[in-house]
């Protein structure tokens, strides 16, 4: 999996409960880790494989994020 979908994955399974997955491209955009039209690219591409539904993340989604935070505190 490329990594900008995990992050992606992860800062979903990390944002605020305020945070709208709007928010989480914004913020992961102004941090440089894609452009905001990646930024929706990555976002399709996570719903088509159902890693998010409906704006949420789905079990696969919440234990692929899960995967990537402990591949990322190695």
């Amino acid at each position: 999996m490329q990594i900008e979908k995990r992050v992606f994955l992860l800062k979903m399974l990390k944002r605020q409960s305020d945070e709208s997955i709007k928010d989480v491209i914004e913020i992961l955009a102004d941090t440089g880790v894609f452009t905001l039209k990646e930024g929706k690219r990555v976002k399709k591409e996570l719903e088509k494989e159902g890693y998010i539904k409906d704006g949420q993340l789905t079990l696969i989604g919440v234990a692929q994020a899960k995967r990537a935070e402990e591949e990322f505190k190695l």
